[in-house]
């Protein structure tokens, strides 16, 4: 008899990583099973470089006999001798984001518009910026709006406030949306692999403040955009997803920062996505993106 905190359509999904050795897909698979659970979607990846297994288990909870936490109890069970890192998350479960944002926009419409229309998971619960130039256009999705402004003198209570603010929402998910100050270790320690980045170039490549003047003086054919996890090295994180549009030497600075914004809003959309389906797996400075 299935257990009835299980809410009707939903799934758990599994994140994991191991040692490779025969048996560990067999051994999931007989674990869901076991338990009355059926698999709708599975996924894996070998690195023989590094010996190492990975998988994606997505599953329905409809007639599964375990409660939540036995759940979790009995797969720490399995996951224990075979040296498993894992996770285990609910497609039912509410997923609350907040965006943070500086003075361009173009990310931060294009999230709200996706959430306002069902096409994003998750919820955005909340914009913070340390500028206040959005709060009418986040006033009509509904949602609050925190100024935060920052300085190099008062840094560190900005920053204060910022995960006072996080916290008491309940935050799990931050997404920096165009927010172009630089996150201490304080929060990124708060939010491991929990905030996401873009960055208006593809990695690595033309870092700093003005990368299309200096694609511009290059004479580049491509340029991109790169979503990824913030970390204590400076738009080093594991990368989630990238992506790129070829241009030419008719295409002025203008036209390829406009074709980079449209990339970074594309991207970031697409890591979020990610993230918040649970398909990607942090495995030292790099992802594995099912």
């Amino acid at each position: 008899m299935s257990d009835p905190q299980h809410s009707a359509g939903a799934r758990a999904r599994l994140l994991l990583s191991a040692p490779d050795r025969p048996g560990l897909v067999a051994a999931v698979a007989e674990f869901v099973y076991r338990h009355g659970g059926d698999v709708t979607q599975a996924d894996q990846h070998n690195d023989e470089e590094e010996g190492m297994f990975f998988q994606r288990v997505e599953f329905r909870l409809e007639g599964f006999r375990l409660s939540r936490a036995q759940l979790a109890d009995a797969f720490a069970e399995l996951a224990g001798p075979m040296r498993m890192t894992w996770s285990l998350r609910y497609s039912d479960e509410d997923r609350r984001v907040a965006v943070l944002v500086s003075r361009q926009a173009h990310c931060l419409v294009d999230l709200l518009g996706r959430w306002h229309s069902h096409e994003l998971p998750g919820r955005a619960v909340l914009v913070a910026s340390n500028h206040p130039d959005h709060e009418a256009l986040v006033g009509h999705f509904g949602l609050p709006y925190h100024h935060l402004p920052v300085s190099a003198a008062d840094r560190p209570e900005q920053e204060s406030a910022l995960l006072s603010v996080l916290e008491q929402a309940g935050v799990e998910l931050v997404v920096m949306a165009r927010y172009m100050q630089i996150l201490s270790g304080r929060v990124i320690d708060r939010y491991p692999s929990r905030i996401i980045n873009i960055h208006h170039s593809f990695l690595p490549a033309f870092q700093g403040g003005q990368p299309y003047r200096q694609a511009f003086s290059r004479g580049v054919k491509l340029i991109g955009a790169t979503a990824h996890y913030a970390t204590a090295d400076l738009d080093e994180g594991p990368i989630i997803d990238q992506d790129t549009a070829r241009v030419t030497h008719r295409d002025g600075v203008a036209d390829l920062a406009r074709t980079g914004r449209d990339l970074e809003t594309v991207v970031l959309a697409r890591a979020v996505r990610l993230h918040l389906t649970d398909r990607v797996l942090v495995h030292g400075h790099k992802t594995i993106v099912f």
